[in-house]
């Protein structure tokens, strides 16, 4: 009887110190940083800083009904516009972050690389880096430059804690997901996997009913709500995300669509930051970038469609942070030059994880 009194007692004090171990992983995993990397494809500067263009909204070559586009988007005050676009940035945001890239005010952002398309401006956001030699094309071809991601999934704090969507096909091959191992969602995935909750059951029969207006680009709700379940589901402690809409409705020359998708993204992104303000995972340890892969033309008017390094300012971007690190200033309006390639070094800072710095752009100056 002794015995057995024994080893219930020394069952106990190991479950008790399994239990303490437990618990102490899980408040190292709660305490860690986390990062929340987001970009709008091609939307451009003017946009974000003075809201709906007055040359294009009234004009019936690229939307349908001006008359209700301008009751939705137009007031005449460019702050009072800016904010009716973008309710969340300019409203709450502004408030709490930093907004960089208005060149009307002295802040500037540009591409370091030379292509001026998607591809390319991936490659640059996410490896700090340009690459004009190999990365010259939008084709599916696997990334030879490593990732923010990658980087940091190949570490131990971050293993299999980086997640990425995106609503463009060509993810997979610009993140390497068969070199990095990381999970991606893009394109028209499905979600996969055993433990699929029922909403995301039903975003896969969604998406397979939905038709998308372009043969390489799902529409960005998918993108969204497949990011939003993983994010409730797994707690990723680096999440990519691609909003692809605003480029391709550019290109097709909807100016109403291309607002109106810019309208919904700020709304997704409001979304993402609440969940994270009452996640106990993610709360006050959390730091949001977004921004974008390229500009769009002005001059001449139909430009705005276009962008490429024949098509003048198409390197103007910009860059918007808040959260943890991210000190609140509001909009930007001092002279400054900041570049794309220093968002990958940015992430590295806030996460702690080490990169190859001299190779790439230094750290934004307003990352802590």
């Amino acid at each position: 009887m002794k015995n057995i009194k024994l080893v219930a007692i020394l069952f106990l004090l190991i479950l008790a110190a399994c239990s303490s171990e437990e618990k102490k992983k899980k408040e190292i995993e709660q305490a860690a940083p986390k990062v929340f990397v987001i970009t709008l494809d091609g939307l451009r500067w003017q946009e974000l800083f003075s809201g709906a263009d007055s040359l294009l909204i009234a004009n019936k070559e690229y939307v349908d009904d001006t008359i209700a586009l301008k009751k939705q988007f137009w007031k005449d005050k460019v702050t009072e516009r800016r904010e009716v676009l973008f309710p969340f940035i300019w409203s709450e945001i502004a408030v709490m972050g930093q907004i960089h890239g208005n060149r009307r005010q002295g802040s500037k952002m540009n591409l370091t690389n030379g292509m001026h398309f998607s591809y390319p401006g991936y490659n640059e956001i996410l490896t700090g880096k340009a690459d004009d030699k190999r990365i010259d094309s939008n084709r599916k071809i696997p990334n030879p430059n490593t990732t923010i991601l990658e980087i940091a999934e190949k570490t131990p704090a971050f293993k299999g804690k980086v997640a990425a969507f995106g609503s463009w096909d060509v993810f997979p091959f610009i993140i390497n997901e068969e070199r990095s191992g990381l999970y991606v969602n893009a394109g028209f995935r499905e979600a996969k996997g055993l433990d699929l909750s029922e909403k995301e059951n039903f975003l896969n029969e969604l998406q397979a009913e939905t038709p998308s207006p372009w043969g390489g680009v799902r529409l960005d709700v998918f993108t969204h709500h497949y990011a939003m379940e993983t994010i409730k589901k797994k707690h990723p402690k680096l999440v990519y995300i691609s909003y692809g809409e605003t480029d391709d409705f550019a290109h097709n020359g909807k100016y109403d669509a291309y607002l109106k998708s810019a309208n919904r993204t700020d709304q997704f992104i409001k979304k993402l930051w609440y969940f994270a303000q009452q996640d106990p995972f993610y709360k006050g340890k959390t730091t949001f970038i977004i921004t974008t892969d390229h500009g769009r033309g002005t001059e001449p008017l139909e430009t705005w469609k276009h962008h490429g390094s024949s098509i003048k300012n198409t390197d103007q971007v910009w860059v918007i942070a808040f959260g943890k690190n991210v000190a609140a200033k509001g909009e930007i309006v001092v002279k400054e030059q900041l570049y794309t390639n220093q968002v990958a070094a940015s992430v590295a800072k806030l996460l702690k994880v080490e990169i190859p710095t001299d190779s790439i752009g230094k750290p934004f100056y307003f990352i802590k």
